[in-house]
């Protein structure tokens, strides 16, 4: 994007903002207008911004938002975590070789950190040589030019499980998840993403289906919080982990910790109502605050004004879309 771009974009914002201020129910201060303003900023002038990226700032906000005070100090959080660059880094500390009826493999530990955080923020799964092979293969087709230069260990016919081989390995994938972790394109695209959450994802929502939730709940905990600094630049895509984490609290009765996860994915959906989720996680979110005394006249308003503007369609429970998903 050139400068005059730039500008333009920042301009527009900008403006944007002026009129939001001018629509909110709660005035906010000129401290917390400049705030706004400079978080919009940071955001326009990221390097090489996206369009869509662009576009969906814009429609967040939208004069008709009528945005409060408080909804307006979340924007601003929610605008710091995207200026805020997030690094990961990848460490392969140990394998285990596991053998299983006539089959007999390697797998590999990944621990994914954070830069700057705690041990707490840290992610662990383990994947097996083919595991990284289907990846590097699918990347292929996708990334041809992106991976001219990019090596990936080739097998061997003996030797597979001696140490040796084990441990140049092990040095091999932390290099090669390192370096694809380095490439814009490919760290944001759905593969990488899916080789590093999809199997932990498919084993919890294969948990919920079978009425397992305190184990799928259990997965689906571990796996948002990698998800999440995968996907930085997408919030909307991981609204059905939060919903399938919605679905499992509120059927082992837990509403509070269940509201708290679906007013997480509600934010996130703040201008993508015509999402799938949207209606259902609407409907659940109201029973849920008439359960814990919280206001849902607002929700329910919502949902009324949702209905008024579409043509009537079948839409499914919360639980009923959360059941659905990874189905092969």
């Amino acid at each position: 994007m050139d400068q005059d771009s730039h500008c333009t974009a920042e301009r527009e914002l900008l403006e944007a903002v002026s009129r939001i201020t001018t629509f909110s129910t709660t005035s906010p201060s000129d401290e917390e207008r400049n705030q706004l303003k400079a978080e919009i900023s940071c955001q326009v002038r990221k390097e090489n911004p996206e369009k869509d990226d662009l576009q969906d700032s814009s429609a967040s906000l939208s004069p008709n938002s009528a945005m409060t005070t408080k909804e307006l100090q979340e924007y601003w959080r929610n605008e710091k975590r995207q200026c805020r660059q997030v690094k990961l880094l990848f460490e392969i500390p140990s394998t285990r070789i596991v053998e299983h009826h006539l089959s007999k493999y390697v797998m590999y530990k990944i621990i994914i950190l954070q830069t700057g955080s705690f041990d707490s923020n840290k992610s662990v799964i383990e994947r097996r040589y083919s595991d990284f092979e289907k990846l590097h293969r699918n990347l292929l087709e996708e990334f041809s030019e992106e991976m001219e230069e990019v090596t990936f260990p080739k097998k061997t016919l003996t030797g597979n499980f001696t140490e040796e081989i084990i441990n140049e390995r092990k040095l091999a994938f932390k290099d090669y998840l390192r370096l694809l972790y380095s490439m814009k394109y490919i760290q944001r695209s759905k593969k990488f993403i899916d080789f590093l959450t999809r199997p932990e994802l498919q084993e919890a929502y294969g948990c919920l289906r079978g009425g397992q939730y305190t184990k799928a709940l259990e997965i689906l905990l571990e796996v948002i919080d990698l998800q999440e600094r995968l996907t930085r630049g997408n919030p909307v895509s991981i609204v059905p982990t939060l919903c399938a984490i919605v679905v499992c609290h509120k059927d082992l009765e837990n509403p509070a910790s269940a509201f708290e996860y679906g007013e997480k994915a509600l934010s996130r959906l703040r201008v993508h109502t015509s999402h799938r989720y949207y209606i259902p996680l609407l409907e659940t979110m109201i029973t849920l605050a008439y359960e814990l005394g919280k206001d849902f006249l607002s929700l329910q308003e919502k949902l009324e004004e949702w209905k008024a503007k579409k043509d009537p369609i079948r839409v499914f429970t919360l639980k009923e879309l959360a059941v659905r998903e990874y189905v092969q």
